[in-house]
């Protein structure tokens, strides 16, 4: 039976992904990337009886994937997947197994993000004691950030006279521009003051380390859970409030994508669908005395 075995590199070796990791170097892609994606590919190899790249076929390309599917895996894991096997086979082999949608991906569930209202956020905030944890909520929330961009804040990324804060090398490699909010300023100052950091403005018990992304979110989580609030929540919950309470403020679809990094205003438009603005005059229909 196939087992997955992520942390096992000694069974196929480097020299089958060779090209692959060479490639991804050579084209910049994040380290986080490179690993996720020499991880599917490695994984594919192993599903297939550790065949060599060149020996695979599309029916194991589709036989891995149902695998996955079938084992309960996210649709953001298929998508991976996907990726990962589709750059190394169409890209670096220019194999034909992806031409003309011969690989589909699976729908995309019609989901919409979980959103907190502005009451349930400032009690959330308000009820977190531990400074270095409320200064947290506070940036992913009015500022929009993804909780591995929270992480990697460096001092030199804060500007507080401009109030905004530069995301360098975010998803997609990418540098960007978002709000830096007069609460943060705050509470950042208070901070510096306090814990005085080395490199990043959330290291872990060791200086000069950034804290770890699992802790930002259980910190979130037990900061919900502390004052009743039933919904699962985490880091990008936050990330989802700002976009849309800044839409329910009037702000620009068009600088709601900036800020949250966004390559395409299609990716930005879901917040349109879980906005409460547009309710807005629309009578309750069991409010009589408003209706009467």
């Amino acid at each position: 039976m196939y087992t997955s075995n992520q942390n096992n590199t000694t069974v196929l070796g480097r020299e089958p992904l060779f090209k692959l990791e060479q490639e991804m170097r050579l084209r910049n892609f994040s380290p986080k990337t490179i690993k996720s994606y020499l991880y599917y590919n490695k994984e594919l190899l192993r599903f297939a009886s550790h065949k060599s790249p060149i020996k695979i076929i599309r029916q194991d390309i589709k036989d891995y994937l149902d695998f996955l599917i079938s084992n309960s895996k996210s649709r953001s894991t298929i998508d991976l997947a996907i990726n990962a096997l589709k750059f190394y086979y169409s890209t670096i082999l220019e194999r034909k197994f992806f031409v003309n949608n011969k690989i589909k991906r699976p729908k995309k569930d019609k989901t919409l993000p979980i959103v907190l209202s502005k009451e349930e956020i400032k009690r959330m905030i308000d009820n977190i004691d531990n400074l270095k944890h409320r200064l947290m909520a506070v940036l992913l929330y009015s500022s929009g950030l993804r909780v591995s961009e929270l992480v990697g804040l460096r001092m030199n990324n804060i500007d507080t006279q401009r109030k905004t804060i530069h995301i360098r090398a975010g998803k997609g490699r990418k540098d960007r521009i978002t709000v830096l909010s007069r609460k943060a300023i705050e509470l950042i100052d208070q901070y510096l003051f306090e814990y005085q950091p080395l490199e990043y403005i959330f290291e872990s018990y060791q200086p000069g380390k950034k804290i770890s992304t699992r802790t930002v979110q259980l910190v979130v989580a037990e900061a919900g859970q502390k004052v009743g609030i039933k919904k699962t929540i985490g880091p990008h919950t936050l990330r989802h409030s700002f976009a849309t309470h800044m839409l329910e403020n009037g702000v620009n679809l068009r600088y709601i994508q900036s800020m949250l990094g966004h390559k395409r205003l299609e990716t930005t438009q879901i917040y349109t669908q879980v906005a409460t603005d547009k309710f807005i005059g629309i009578n309750d229909l069991l409010d009589y005395e408003t209706n009467n």
